[in-house]
């Protein structure tokens, strides 16, 4: 009896030309705009599997925090941003995929403990949606599942202007001064749901104060077309 062959999975750990020019593009109009400034980026590993948690303070935020990294990011988005095929293909592109929010997407979870296990940086914001008043909403308790699962280092991320440039009140965008802060990644596999929870807010919402105050670690890097 034959075997069915599974379909090959794509590497995505490589910068793809569609990747390279999105992100070239987007470094240049967000460095014009809102005067991009990343900081830490050296905390990033350079390759293998790492989990990025952010504050989410804007539909720009997944944007931002790709533009200073020198790997690809994959992202979950909302399913329902996949309708349009154009529009699905690029994102897709862009190591995009969908997940239903509202419900627990098996699929979604699966999807991304795999893309970690195989060498990939997955961006999630453990806040669950944007926030409504520029401060930091508490953390859901699904990022804690896949650290438990995946066993991959955690690059805290925060991120201060993206909020008063489109906050989620707002229809339209405007510029303001954006700033995105990488911390050093944490080994957090070993601890319990609420230790995870625990570690990962105490560091997000220290750097997020730190980062409102103007502290920022040394060697600000600004992104630049490569």
């Amino acid at each position: 009896m034959s075997v069915l062959k599974q379909p090959k999975r794509i590497d995505r750990t490589r910068r793809t030309p569609v990747w390279i020019f999105v992100q070239q593009i987007c470094r240049m109009v967000m460095t014009i705009f809102f005067d991009l400034k990343v900081y830490g980026a050296y905390h990033v590993p350079k390759t293998g599997g790492a989990l990025l948690v952010s504050n989410h303070q804007s539909y720009i935020d997944p944007i931002l925090l790709a533009l200073g990294l020198d790997r690809t990011l994959s992202y979950l988005a909302k399913s329902q941003l996949f309708k349009n095929p154009v529009f699905s293909w690029l994102i897709r592109s862009l190591n995009a995929f969908p997940v239903e929010q509202g419900a627990g997407d098996i699929g979604a979870v699966k999807e991304s403990i795999a893309r970690l296990q195989e060498g990939h940086m997955l961006n999630v914001f453990p806040e669950g949606s944007r926030t409504e008043d520029g401060e930091m909403l508490p953390l859901e308790k699904g990022v804690a599942l896949l650290i438990r699962r995946a066993k991959v280092p955690v690059v805290p991320a925060v991120i201060t202007g993206s909020y008063e440039a489109w906050p989620k009140s707002k229809k339209w965008i405007r510029p303001y001064p954006i700033r995105v802060v990488f911390g050093p990644p944490m080994d957090l596999a070993n601890l319990d749901r609420e230790q995870i929870l625990a570690r990962i807010d105490e560091t997000l919402r220290r750097m997020y104060d730190e980062a409102r105050a103007g502290k920022f670690p040394r060697g600000p890097r600004r992104p630049k077309g490569r």
